[in-house]
């Protein structure tokens, strides 16, 4: 019995080192939890060929830029262009504003109502933009791909021209996911209030879940525009009209109808910075 035992100890000794090095193979060659992460769900490439094509994508580090008008004077252009990955929102441009806003664009969010002006300026948007991955969001009855999608049809006619830019837009499901977020988050059907979700949202939303740390430049919190002696700034810092930043955000979180919540939404951010690793500058502020 006692020789039976010595012969299975020799051999489980024997053994060890090759089942050490045979679990140390299978660890080594799993995939990170960046490399499992970066195929996004629920957008879908706008191209005349394969359109199931996944958006992949994975950053260390983002620099997300607000269109807001406090980039104004923010001279934050070079440590903007220094981050691995620079997400802005709409048209919003960089020429002109390159020592406030920078110059690199490495994801550009989309608003259906923005892709007119994207296409009235091609030559600036994509030709001179390859490096730059397009994501768009709008509603179905704008983007089915029936051929009664008109904003779809003029996505799909720029991918034709230019088929080296990366495009993409929201699947219907996850436009449906971003509304039961809002919902999950401020226990309000969207719809029924009568909101529509910012740009900024589904901007968040990605950021989230293709970034590592977001570096939010521009945006202000919940309580800045009910504080008192604040300086005006304009709701986009690229235009002309001026229109005061807080005076938009009021008259859009009690319009009734088709109003975004861009305070509301504000809110969200502050929560998700608590437990995403998530900075605010220019202004800076904490959740």
């Amino acid at each position: 019995m006692k020789s039976l035992m010595r012969r299975w100890l020799c051999l489980l000794t024997l053994c060890l080192p090759v089942l050490f090095w045979f679990g140390h193979v299978i660890t080594r060659d799993d995939p990170t939890p960046a490399e499992k992460s970066s195929r996004l769900r629920g957008y879908m490439r706008v191209s005349p060929g394969r359109m199931d094509q996944p958006l992949d994508m994975h950053c260390s580090r983002c620099a997300l830029v607000s269109s807001s008008g406090q980039m104004l004077g923010a001279g934050a252009g070079e440590e903007i262009d220094g981050i691995g990955c620079v997400i802005r929102m709409n048209n919003a441009p960089t020429r002109g504003f390159e020592k406030d806003v920078g110059s690199r664009t490495s994801v550009r969010v989309v608003s259906h109502t923005s892709v007119p002006w994207l296409v009235k300026n091609e030559s600036y948007y994509f030709q001179q933009s390859v490096n730059t991955t397009y994501i768009f969001w709008g509603p179905e009855r704008n983007m089915r791909q029936d051929g009664k999608g008109r904003i779809f049809n003029s996505l799909l006619k720029m991918a034709k021209k230019y088929p080296s830019v990366s495009m993409y837009a929201l699947t219907r499901e996850k436009i449906q996911h971003c509304d039961n977020v809002f919902q999950n988050e401020t226990g309000k059907n969207r719809m029924k209030t009568g909101a529509f979700l910012s740009t900024g949202f589904f901007t968040m939303i990605l950021a989230i879940e293709m970034c590592d740390s977001i570096h939010v430049y521009g945006m202000v919190n919940d309580n800045f525009c009910s504080q008192a002696n604040q300086s005006p700034v304009p709701y986009h810092y690229y235009e002309k009209s001026r229109i005061n930043e807080c005076r938009m955000y009021k008259v859009h979180e009690h319009t009734q109808r088709g109003g975004h919540r861009f305070i509301t939404e504000k809110a969200i951010y502050a929560r998700w910075a608590t437990q995403h690793k998530i900075e605010f500058k220019h202004p800076s502020w904490s959740p």
